[in-house]
This record gives C-alpha cells, structure tokens and sequence, in this order.
C-alpha cells in the first residue's frame, strides 16, 4: 500500500479523483481516503498545514494502514535558481529549518532523540519518481528539502536556509512526515512541485501559481502509480 498525504486540497483533490472504489474514514479529524489507483492500493490524506498536523496524520496513517512507503506531496518554494515554478523538488533528505538548541551546544536543525539534522528519504522510491519525471519530460531536482512552521517569503531567511542545510526547496511539513516515517522504519520521499521563489515576491507568486503546481505533482504520482 501506498500512503500519500497532502496538506492541503489544492494538492490532494484532483489525485483523489482517480480512485477506484473509494473508501473514507474519519480519525483525529484527519479524512482518509484509501481505494486502487491504476490496480495499486493507496490511502490518502489531506494533513492540515504545518509540521504538528503533519506528524499526527503520518502517525496515524501508519498505525492505521500500514502503508509500505510514504509519500508527502504538494508545493513548496524554491531555493535555488536550478528550480523554477512548475518543476519538482524531490528529497534525497528532510531537515526542520526551525529546530534550533545550538544555544546549548547542539548543530542547529538537531532532532533530539533520534540525533540527526538530515533525515534520510529512501532512495529507491526517490529514483522511481524521479524516472518518472524523466519520461514526462518534467525538470525535476534532488536534494534536501527544508520544512519549518513558516512561510518562507524573505531573501535573507532563503539565504539562512540553503547556508545552513544546503536546501533546494522548502516547505512545511515534510520533514516531520519523514521524522515519523524514520522512527516507524516506513520508508519515504517528499516530492513539491515550486509554486514561489521562496523571496520577497512570495506573497504574490504563491496564490498565482499554487493550483498549477499542485497539478504537477499529482501528474507525476499518477505517472509513478502506473509504473
């Protein structure tokens, strides 16, 4: 089974669309939608924005569904001028941009408990998708995806991000699908389609260009549920 969770809607609704025999249930306020895309079992979930919501819904996805690999999709900004608006960021790793106690000593994006900054995603799903971009022509990127509670819309904070984590893209709530994927030994790969620069054009890029880039993604899932 593959477990795929959104955000929200926009980037959830048109994948939703091609399930067959549908079957939805309600947990912690979190609708799951689990069914057959092209002969493949999925269950899907539209999370709620930022990282809390995130981790409840994988944890929950997990405990309920035992999915084989975990997908987060949606939209992010770019980090990097390799990545324009419509093509793809998917995570070689997921790090929290916004996990900070190097006051006490500790590399900033420190996860306390499992000890790492970069969690890593699975590297046989992340070359699927990535196969799969290829054959749909669409440019994709592979890198570490930065996730924090905030909406990146500043040229200096985009600056911090890349210097500290080497980031190509970032969002909000990836890394914590990744960080309980991580401790549930489920495998995982973050895949956002850019939909701002991440900078001070943000706020006006994003509303613009949200719908197209979430198509973006569901395409390239559709293509890999057909694989």
């Amino acid at each position: 089974m593959i477990g795929i969770i959104a955000a929200m809607n926009v980037e959830m609704e048109s994948l939703r669309e091609f399930i067959d025999d549908p079957v939805t249930e309600t947990i912690s306020g979190i609708r799951f939608v689990s069914g057959t895309i092209e002969g493949k079992e999925v269950v899907t979930a539209v999370c709620g924005v930022g990282k809390v919501f995130a981790a409840l819904c994988a944890q929950t996805m997990i405990l309920r569904y035992h999915p084989d690999v975990v997908i987060n999709t949606g939209v992010a900004g770019t980090l990097t001028d390799k990545l324009s608006i419509g093509s793809i960021a998917i995570s070689t790793a997921v790090v929290q941009h916004d996990m900070d106690t190097s006051a006490i000593g500790d590399p900033v994006g420190l996860i306390s408990g499992i000890n790492k900054v970069q969690i890593p995603a699975d590297a046989s799903l992340r070359g699927q998708l990535d196969a799969c971009a290829r054959v749909l022509g669409v440019r994709t990127l592979s890198g570490v995806i930065a996730s924090g509670d905030q909406f990146i819309s500043s040229a200096a904070r985009k600056e911090q991000i890349v210097s500290t984590f080497g980031a190509i893209a970032c969002e909000m709530e990836g890394a914590a699908v990744g960080q309980v994927c991580y401790v549930n030994q489920v495998p995982f790969c973050v895949l956002r389609a850019i939909s701002d620069g991440a900078n001070d054009d943000s706020a006006m890029d994003y509303p613009a260009f949200v719908q197209m880039a979430a198509a973006q993604s569901v395409k390239l899932l559709c293509a890999y549920l057909r694989s």
